[in-house]
């Protein structure tokens, strides 16, 4: 009997999604024994061709980790789409956009401008940007096209499940290897993961008082976090309550705060939003009378780069999706 075939794709993402299939260990040599693994560029040498000489439909299902931020990566998402019975949005990146999303607060012209005249370490006096097409010796090279915006799978083909994580944990990916192979996914569109609050899990939860207060915003760097206790109740900002579980609280038993790579939990249409939401909430309620505007607004002041951390990992995914350029 033939094996279910398997992809494995790397879009715009830091590879750290690549290194979790590795981190299988000994797990991997079970799913290669299940498995044929017809293309993973990362590992083996299988080329574009070889995908699409393929029947319709033909690889079971295909592991695209990365956010879609070039022309040739929506190329090969949508040829894999094509050729895959189900398609896994593997990571953060493909999940909710991810780190590389962030790109999204700027556009191609000025993250070109910063990456190739900016920066302090480039020397470019001719100004000379990448082009899509320049002719070498007569002859036309080409690169794709590198967009403006930085887009999730689901946002340029349809996904059937996702595996959330930067990168997924060990055991959510072998439950959703195995779920696949036994046929025992749950309904399309599910998220593979606890569909509860990292709040719920986290091993400080007890330590988190009943009515919590924030009288200052402190940054990791510049307070030893007490490991016994919530980082909130610290005034060090901890994206949990926003922030699906199912990590194995791996930040937190390393004393750093949540920072959101696992996304929202079903319920959540906006995680950044709804961690603002959480914040503003517990600013100095203790005493709600006594609070000035002035002193809230000092609060607020102390969040370095609220945009950036609460849309860390998700603002490709939002309702923001990006900021408005010209």
């Amino acid at each position: 009997m033939a094996k279910p075939k398997v992809a494995f794709y790397w879009c715009a993402s830091c590879g750290g999604c690549e290194e979790a299939v590795v981190d299988l260990a000994e797990d991997l040599l079970k799913v290669v024994d299940a498995v044929d693994i017809v293309l993973w560029p990362v590992a083996l040498d299988f080329k574009r061709k070889d995908v699409e000489a393929m029947k319709d439909g033909a690889i079971a299902v295909s592991f695209i980790n990365g956010a879609v931020r070039t022309e040739e990566q929506e190329e090969m998402v949508k040829l894999l789409r094509k050729k895959s019975g189900l398609v896994v949005a593997f990571g953060s990146c493909a999940h909710i956009g991810g780190i590389p999303g962030l790109a999204n607060f700027w556009d191609r012209e000025t993250i070109f401008e910063r990456v190739y005249k900016d920066v302090p370490s480039v020397r470019n006096p001719e100004g000379i940007y990448p082009q899509q097409k320049t002719k070498v010796d007569g002859v036309e090279l080409t690169l794709p096209e590198f967009y403006d915006t930085v887009y999730t799978l689901d946002q340029v083909i349809n996904v059937d499940y996702y595996l959330p994580g930067c990168a997924p944990p060990p055991d959510l990916i072998m439950n959703a290897v195995t779920a696949i192979l036994e046929g025992k996914l749950p309904d399309k569109g599910s998220v593979l993961a606890p569909d509860k609050s990292l709040c719920d899990t986290c091993p400080r939860k007890d330590s988190k008082p009943e009515k919590l207060s924030i009288k200052a915003i402190r940054r990791p760097h510049e307070v030893i976090a007490d490991p016994e206790k919530c980082f909130l109740e610290e005034g060090i900002i901890c994206l949990g309550p926003a922030t699906r579980s199912g990590c194995g609280e791996r930040c937190i038993n390393a004393n750093m705060p949540c920072r959101g790579c696992f996304g929202p939990t079903k319920g959540v249409r906006d995680q950044g939003a709804k961690m603002v939401s959480a914040i503003a909430s517990i600013l100095g309620v203790e005493d709600e009378d006594k609070v000035t505007e002035e002193e809230v607004e000092s609060l607020v002041k102390q969040i370095d780069d609220p945009a950036g951390l609460f849309y860390m990992y998700s603002l490709p995914a939002s309702m923001l999706r990006r900021k408005r350029m010209g």
